[in-house]
């Protein structure tokens, strides 16, 4: 049985999308498919904030300009741990 997401996650998907956790990760990737459990993404920038001086904000502002630097081929992120979800062309630049 096919699991069916919301229409506004549908409507991210196969679009590069920064993935806010409640950890200190941000994920930056191609969104390739959404279940009740996991997020995949493809050719994915997993970056650990808790490593850098670097906010998640400043993160996602500094990918939207200077585009994404995958480091894994493909990352599935727990939906549990997800705070917020959002395009990458959406990303207000200032």
């Amino acid at each position: 049985m096919a699991i069916k997401a919301p229409a506004e996650i549908k409507a991210m998907l196969n679009q590069q999308v920064v993935v806010d956790t409640d950890s200190a990760y941000v994920y930056i990737g191609r969104l390739v498919s959404a279940g009740c459990d996991y997020l995949t993404l493809a050719d994915v920038d997993v970056h650990d904030t808790g490593d850098s001086k670097t906010t998640k904000e400043h993160y996602a502002h500094e990918t939207r300009k200077l585009g994404s630097r995958p480091n894994r081929k493909e990352v599935l992120v727990r939906v549990a741990r997800v705070l917020s979800i959002s395009k990458l062309d959406d990303i207000v630049r200032f």
